[in-house]
């Protein structure tokens, strides 16, 4: 989790706190900064998300192995079939 993730949930709980605390006062105002407080937070969020999401990317990408190779074939072949290919 980045800073850009934390600093988002933080503004997204403090807006539904504030646009809540409007409606119980009846005040438009207060709900208005408060649903725009809580959409700042949650854009932010999901930039922080978007942001782990590239990084886990870009880590798995220069830490992945290297391809497997195919398994031999395990069919057993009889000794003419052996003798006939070399």
């Amino acid at each position: 989790m980045n800073k850009d993730r934390a600093e988002g949930k933080l503004k997204d709980v403090a807006g539904r706190v504030e646009r809540q605390a409007g409606e119980w006062a009846n005040d438009p105002n207060m709900q208005v900064k408060g649903a725009a407080k809580q959409a700042e937070g949650k854009v932010q969020n999901a930039w922080g998300k978007a942001k782990d999401a590239t990084k886990s990317a870009a880590d798995d990408a220069t830490a992945s192995k290297p391809p497997r190779r195919a398994p031999e074939d395990t069919d057993v072949e009889d000794s003419e079939t052996k003798e006939a290919r070399r």
